[in-house]
């Protein structure tokens, strides 16, 4: 029987801890700085991006997964025998699904299935490691590939941005645009929905006081989800305020298993410094 080996992009924003413990594959998106492109999560830190972006007053481009290195390790994994599952960031935000459809193309790989996980960042991640588990079960690829097709719809992904140069420049979320020039200060809860970004109700103040009121009000919709998994994902929040979120988390009693993961490369390059997102399953 062949064993069946879960591909993400690394915009799935997982811990190294869980890309291990459950045996996922990463292939990089790329971050392009002028006209130099780095490997993201492998030459190039977020906080580097920061600086880049400060000292040149722009974000930085991000291109897909790079074509001859998905197809290397993919040619590698047919010649094991391995099936194939890979779940990417949005069709809507990035090529990368398009990218793996060539790859299945040029190889002729029938055991190979991609799947558009129509979300971003750990809303990505929570697709993956259900993936993984199912797999570890022994279930089929096509029936992973069927169970994460139906949840996929219920995924909620959600984050408080710091700043909006980041997101406006990016060109990802174009409700955005028209905050930016306020002067009012408005910090937006940014929402995944089919694929794409939007910005949803709108906060004022501090970015601590943002993020705490931002998950208190979430209060009802995380009793009412999945209590299996929710992750914390930040691109680079103080400690203390982590912390806060992570024990309002734990006050609710529900969760089974509460994570925190830093964002990557490519989602800090889009969203920049101080954003905080609660992701989870609903029932």
């Amino acid at each position: 029987m062949s064993s069946i080996k879960i591909v993400a992009d690394s915009t799935c924003d997982l811990s190294p801890e869980l890309i291990r413990d459950y045996g996922i594959t990463i292939l990089p998106l790329n971050i392009v700085l002028d006209m130099t492109s780095y490997s993201d999560g492998e030459e190039i830190s977020p906080d580097e991006i920061y600086v880049w972006a400060q000292a040149n007053k722009r974000t930085p481009k991000t291109a897909a997964v790079a074509f001859d290195r998905a197809l290397a390790l993919v040619k590698g994994m047919k010649e094991n025998q391995e099936e194939v599952i890979f779940i990417g960031i949005s069709t809507e935000m990035s090529t990368t699904c398009n990218v793996m459809r060539l790859v299945k193309e040029e190889l002729e790989y029938d055991r190979m299935f991609i799947i558009d996980s129509r979300n971003l960042s750990t809303g990505i991640g929570l697709q993956v490691l259900r993936a993984a588990q199912l797999a570890q079960e022994g279930r089929s690829a096509e029936e992973i590939v069927k169970e994460i097709e139906e949840a996929r719809d219920k995924v909620r992904a959600s984050f408080v941005v710091e700043r909006l140069d980041y997101l406006a420049m990016g060109g990802r979320c174009s409700t955005v645009t028209a905050l930016l020039g306020g002067k009012l200060n408005l910090k937006p809860r940014i929402e995944v929905s089919q694929g794409k970004m939007s910005a949803g109700r709108k906060y004022r103040g501090a970015q601590d006081k943002v993020i705490m009121k931002y998950v208190q009000d979430m209060r009802d919709n995380l009793l009412a989800a999945d209590g299996h998994r929710v992750f914390i994902t930040h691109s680079g929040c103080p400690d203390e305020v982590i912390r806060q979120v992570r024990d309002f988390l734990e006050g609710l009693e529900h969760f089974e298993d509460i994570r925190v993961t830093r964002a990557g490369g490519v989602i800090s390059s889009h969203c920049g410094p101080g954003t905080l997102g609660v992701l989870y399953y609903e029932k």
